[in-house]
């Protein structure tokens, strides 16, 4: 079990960008397989991106993850955020080397960040 911790949201106006850090205690990150998820006002927790345990990045449209193995986090770069944009941002983690895009396999989770896209 991985104890996970969310945290770099904040204010973006529209078109800029944003480093998320999922920073993790109880464990080493890298063990785990790391999923990045999503959820609007009113609207259901969304997949946004995941790295499998036995990569280093992962890259998907606007969203680009990666790790730091020496300080135990994983990141979640937004490039050209939209309203859309507007969500709690969560970290997920699992011991699976499947990288999922699911809500199910994920056992640990953070509390989420606050990013608002607004002008």
């Amino acid at each position: 079990q991985v104890q996970l911790v969310e945290s770099g949201g904040g204010l973006v106006q529209p078109g800029g960008s944003l480093t998320l850090s999922c920073a993790a205690s109880g464990d080493r990150l890298d063990r785990y397989s790391v999923g990045w998820f999503r959820q609007a006002p009113g609207k259901a927790r969304e997949a946004i991106i995941c790295i499998s345990k036995f990569s280093a990045t992962a890259a998907k449209g606007r969203f680009f993850s990666s790790r730091n193995i020496a300080e135990n986090t994983v990141t979640l770069q937004v490039r050209n955020l939209e309203s859309e944009g507007t969500a709690v941002y969560y970290c997920a983690a699992q011991q699976s080397p499947a990288c999922s895009l699911q809500e199910t396999p994920y056992g640990d989770w953070g509390q989420g960040t606050q990013v608002t896209v607004s002008s």
